[in-house]
């Protein structure tokens, strides 16, 4: 007998390596709510609202690799829809179920909930469009062949995908055999050979060359063929704000974090004097080149991305980032190195009854990171002061650089500690982006999972200070919150807590908080302006370039 249509879908999804679901239920999605629910194999990772849930598949996926998220149709699908579009911008495979009024009911134009009232039920369809790789509203007849097409389209594409189900079709069996087979892009061979001779040619010319490590070399799983090819050319590499850990940086031939001309003035002199610019995957973006203050001779420039490679001003379409490198460790000639690595952020300066300033903040954190740490870093001043801390081997860095919503980082730590409950997860957030997703806080404890969070409390939203023209609006002002007390409001009573306002304080809260064997949770209270060099240098570059100041 046929499978269901939920059948195969739940399949398909199991055997294509995702078996939690991130969500929230709703009445139209209840068949998948149902199906996750009851399948062995299967996990539902409910979560507080939709948004949350979205940003929580997204932490989950950096980790694992691919993620699942469901919501009801409507109301919960366009809640999710920024932590979508997130995970889209930043080349993450998040397949996204909705459940869908039934097809009589959209058949007969009736004026439901959850609707725009008008009768019509393709309009939230339409609106994720651009946000996604592929989509589909299954049917019996359609399943098999656009469930193969939507999960090859996400995992091939790194992006997420919507497939939507009405929920009268959810237990119809399918109507028919798979009538389609999707393949994944391929190199065109002649493309390849004529893309890896151009590069090996441009690297071999030059009298130095350097690496830079991009995001894309650990979303497509390239982190041991990228390690092979720096051990065969002994080239040296940097990373970008948004490519931090990329590749670990106690690796041999790490120099650092290139951010143009904002920080790190040895490790920008080194590269952009460089004959040759290898890009691995890097994204010349605003906040990852320093508000575009990154001045590389694009003659001198290779990059190698997820599906072409651009060789000076040549662009060679249609090869596959896998193929190149690959490619490349097998012909580059190997090339001497001799680099300094990098300096990391060096001792903590202030005295033990000093308040705790970004001097002594900062350096004092990447002293608490251990080996294998997943950090998630939320988007504003407290990632960028992490930004140059020298992680150590195994320790992963997320930030959501290109996307940047504040709030991403609460929930998406929650998915980061699902998706690996065996590493210890360290959210660094700010109060304000705290606020706005507070509430996923209390799915670390339903889970059973031990964070170490810490709250930086400069009284607002310090980013939006440094950015805005006038600093003291009110409009970056926040509610004073009793930040100690949220972790047993949200039902986590043995959790240890603390309030630092001072070094001293501070140190005594990081060693309890490494002993405890509980989760930990810590407010650490600065000055309303205090931020980190690279928040304040890009603050201003960044009001220069759009014209702000």
């Amino acid at each position: 007998m046929a499978p269901t249509v939920i059948e195969y879908l739940t399949t398909r999804l199991k055997q294509s390596g995702i078996t939690d679901v991130f969500g929230v239920p709703g009445d139209f999605s209840f068949a998948l709510n149902d199906a996750v629910e009851n399948d062995p194999d299967m996990r539902w990772i409910g979560c507080c609202n939709e948004l949350n849930a979205a940003y929580a598949a997204d932490g989950y996926a950096r980790v694992r690799g691919r993620a699942a998220l469901c919501t009801t149709y409507g109301v919960g699908e366009l809640s999710a829809l920024c932590g979508v579009a997130g995970s889209y911008t930043e080349h993450l495979p998040v397949v996204h179920l909705v459940g869908m009024p039934s097809v009589s009911t959209q058949r007969a134009r009736r004026i439901v909930h959850h609707t725009l009232g008008d009768g019509s039920f393709d309009a939230y369809a339409d609106m994720t469009k651009p946000v996604v790789a592929a989509s589909a509203v299954l049917t019996p007849e359609n399943a098999a062949c656009q469930i193969e097409r939507c999960l090859e389209a996400a995992l091939t594409r790194n992006r997420p995908v919507y497939i939507a189900l009405p929920q009268d079709y959810a237990d119809v069996p399918l109507a028919g055999e798979l009538v389609c087979a999707p393949e994944a892009p391929q190199s065109d061979p002649g493309t390849l050979a004529a893309a890896i001779e151009a590069v090996a040619e441009m690297l071999d010319k030059a009298g130095t060359a350097v690496v830079l490590a991009g995001y894309l070399i650990a979303r497509l799983g390239l982190r041991e063929v990228a390690k092979g090819l720096l051990a065969r050319t002994g080239l040296p590499f940097a990373t970008m704000f948004m490519d931090k850990t990329a590749l670990d940086e106690t690796l041999p031939g790490y120099i650092g974090l290139y951010d143009g001309r904002i920080m790190n003035p040895d490790v920008r002199d080194f590269v952009e004097g460089c004959d040759c610019v290898l890009n691995l995957g890097a994204l010349w973006s605003d906040f990852n080149t320093g508000a575009f203050t990154a001045k590389i001779d694009p003659s001198h420039m290779i990059a190698v991305m997820q599906h072409e490679t651009r060789v000076g001003h040549a662009t060679f379409r249609d090869v596959e980032m896998r193929d190149v490198m690959e490619g490349l460790a097998k012909v580059v000639s190997p090339k001497p190195r001799s680099v300094v690595g990098p300096k990391g952020l060096g001792e903590p300066k202030g005295a033990p009854g000093e308040r705790i300033s970004p001097d002594y903040l900062y350096p004092r954190f990447e002293k608490f990171l251990r080996e294998g740490d997943i950090v998630m870093a939320e988007t504003g001043t407290i990632s960028m002061g992490l930004g140059f801390a020298r992680m150590p081997t195994g320790a992963e860095f997320f930030n959501q650089t290109l996307w940047g919503a504040i709030g991403w980082a609460t929930p998406a730590a929650f998915g980061a500690a699902v998706a690996a409950p065996e590493r210890r997860t360290l959210l660094f957030t700010g109060e304000g982006s705290h606020q706005m997703t507070v509430q996923e806080l209390g799915q670390f404890g339903r889970f059973g999972l031990k964070p170490v969070v810490f709250c930086l409390n400069n009284d607002g939203y310090l980013i939006e200070r440094l950015l805005c023209k006038n600093p003291g609006s009110a409009y970056n002002d926040l509610a004073p919150w009793d930040y100690t007390q949220l972790p047993a409001a949200f039902g986590m009573p043995d959790w240890f807590c603390a309030r630092a306002t001072s070094n001293a304080e501070l140190e005594e809260a990081m060693a309890k908080a490494e002993s405890c064997g509980a989760g930990a949770y810590v407010e650490v209270v600065m000055d309303r302006m205090a931020a980190s060099p690279l928040a304040k240098k890009l603050g201003e570059s960044i009001r220069t370039l759009y014209g702000d100041h």
